[in-house]
C-alpha cells in the first residue's frame, strides 16, 4: 500500500441505527468510528470496504 492516508467514509450524517449499530451515514461501528485515528493504513482500509459492504447490503 501507498504511503496515501486512507480517507474516512465520514459524510457527516453521523447517526447510529439502534438496531443495525451502525452509522447512518458510512456504515461504520461506533467502534471503528471512535478507533480510526488510532489504526494504520491497512486497518483503515479493512473498514471502508467492510462499510462499503455493509451499505451494498443494505440496498441490495
Amino acid at each position: 500500500m501507498s504511503g496515501t492516508e486512507v480517507t474516512s467514509p465520514c459524510i457527516s450524517v453521523c447517526a447510529m441505527d439502534d438496531k443495525s449499530g451502525l452509522c447512518l451515514g458510512c456504515y461504520r461501528t461506533l467502534e471503528e468510528i471512535q478507533g480510526w485515528w488510532d489504526l494504520d493504513n491497512a486497518a483503515k482500509q479493512q473498514i471502508v470496504d467492510a462499510a462499503s459492504e455493509r451499505q451494498q447490503a443494505v440496498f441490495d
